[in-house]
């Protein structure tokens, strides 16, 4: 019965480590938007993804960068489809006059219509909103120093209509609500002018 109880924890372990994935774009071709993903914006503008390579990256050599302009910019990974889960990314905020900001998309139906947590270097705040139709409403924000030029670590755990996000390993938010509750994509995102980069893209389903 031990032994059998050992093996079952054993394939439970196994099957929730087979689960999550990390991207990290060390294998993607730079110069490029990273293959499999839609590389795209919410609103107008014109958002520019591409795998660069850079010093700094977390896991070298590559990074995933934005570096146009556009209401919202998205970088949706296209296999996925998580209902309950979580994702994860490092990212560092380069510069931006309008904003520095980097974020998580989760449960994507489309280009307008998602959840997404969010940090920003130039209001030194984390927020979580949703997204329909393209209009962006935040549900719950809090003030939280984020410095440009530096790597941060967002993280979004989400089961039903509950929401924790977690920056650089505090948890900052718990929230609640309902505007998406079917499984839907993962992805990155930012706002305006913010050039920015992301590596270790992680996802995993519940």
């Amino acid at each position: 019965m031990k032994t059998l109880s050992l093996t079952i924890m054993a394939i439970i372990m196994t099957t929730a480590l087979t689960i999550a994935e990390t991207v990290n774009f060390d294998d993607m071709k730079a110069g490029a938007a990273p293959a499999g993903w839609t590389a795209t914006q919410t609103g107008s503008g014109s958002a520019k993804w591409a795998i660069e390579k850079d010093e700094s990256a977390p896991s070298k050599p590559n990074v995933l960068k934005q570096s146009g302009q556009a209401t919202f910019p998205v970088c949706i990974k296209d296999d996925t489809s998580l209902k309950d889960g979580f994702v994860e990314v490092k990212f560092k905020p380069v510069s931006g006059k309008e904003d520095q900001a980097g974020g998580v998309i989760w449960r994507v139906q489309d280009a307008n219509n998602y959840y997404i947590s969010r940090a920003n270097a130039l209001e030194d705040n984390v927020t979580i909103y949703h997204t329909i139709n393209g209009k962006r409403v935040a549900f719950k924000n809090i003030n939280t120093k984020v410095t440009s030029g530096v790597w941060h670590t967002l993280r979004v755990d989400f089961e039903g209509n509950k929401f924790t996000v977690t920056f650089d390993g505090n948890k900052v938010i718990e929230a609640t609500d309902a505007s998406f509750a079917n499984a839907g994509k993962v992805g990155v995102w930012t706002k305006a002018d913010s050039v920015t980069l992301f590596d270790d893209f992680a996802y995993g389903s519940k």
